[in-house]
């Protein structure tokens, strides 16, 4: 059992990022059996959920003319144009149905405002605009996080690297985590994911 100031945050393991979903993970569905496994390990369990409205404007269906992963200009900076998914109420946006929900303590739901993406837990992709995860996380004492989940070059990721920015301890579960690799993304987020001192670990 971890001490009781160390944190699970369980990233996105919702039905459009697994096998068959409007943006799958290759093998998203493999992080389930570990995360199921991990959630009797920590006193603080936080999930995240992927929440978007249809007129969300990271989906390129709402860009005339745009493809699927083209890189179109945010007031934030740019932004990837994705696949339409995880939209509010729909069964793509549910968590994937073998995951154990009932032990988490929150399930924090991001994305959900139209005119800007969400990858991290902690803030919008503005890096201003915050979640309330940190407050929560603060109020309960935790000092330290164990992040799984999809995917780990964006949202894991994004997640991560905010997470040491606020001055948590953070630890990466990459055997718990699956990745887009969206044009060496991957490679990328490793390379800044350490140079900010997050720990990648393998089990």
């Amino acid at each position: 059992m971890q001490p009781a100031e160390h944190a699970l945050i369980a990233i996105d393991i919702q039905n459009d990022f697994c096998p068959g979903g409007a943006l799958a993970v290759d093998e998203g569905d493999a992080v389930v059996p570990q995360v199921n496994a991990l959630m009797d390990d920590f006193a603080v369990r936080v999930l995240t959920q992927d929440w978007h409205p249809e007129d969300h404007l990271s989906f390129a269906a709402n860009h005339a003319g745009a493809a699927p992963f083209s890189m179109t200009e945010m007031p934030y900076g740019p932004q990837v144009l994705w696949p339409r998914h995880c939209v509010q109420g729909t069964e793509g946006a549910a968590f994937h149905r073998a995951l154990r929900t009932n032990p988490a303590d929150l399930i924090l739901r991001k994305g959900f405002r139209p005119e800007i993406d969400s990858y991290s837990a902690f803030f919008e992709n503005d890096r201003t605009t915050a979640t309330g995860l940190e407050g929560y996380l603060r109020t309960r004492g935790v000092t330290h996080l164990t992040l799984v989940g999809l995917a780990t070059d964006f949202c894991v990721a994004y997640s991560a690297l905010d997470a040491a920015r606020l001055g948590f301890t953070v630890v990466v579960r990459l055997d718990a985590c699956r990745a887009i690799d969206l044009n060496g993304s991957l490679d990328e987020a490793l390379r800044q994911m350490r140079a900010a001192g997050v720990t990648l670990a393998n089990g």
